[in-house]
């Protein structure tokens, strides 16, 4: 399996997405600052994720969600959890 995910920063409610064959490694990795992308921006939150059987399945639907469509289809798709923490 492969993941596509999103994290959000406690420090500025940003948003960041990526895909990994390992979720729970690969949030580790961001919580501890491995990830020059994230570092700092910690502590981060694991707020939503997508399976895909196939590798590239999960890197395509990552730029996807990167995309201004993504955007909008993620801030849909999470309505009720940024209405709810007063992260938006």
């Amino acid at each position: 399996m492969y993941y596509v995910y999103i994290l959000q920063s406690e420090i500025d409610n940003n948003f960041y997405t990526g895909y990994t064959g390992n979720l729970s490694r690969r949030f580790k990795e961001h919580q501890t600052g491995k990830v020059k992308s994230t570092e700092e921006r910690r502590p981060l939150n694991l707020v939503y994720y997508e399976s895909c059987l196939h590798k590239w399945d999960a890197k395509h639907r990552e730029k996807y969600l990167k995309t201004s469509w993504g955007n909008r289809y993620i801030k849909n798709r999470m309505k009720y959890y940024l209405k709810n923490s007063d992260s938006v």
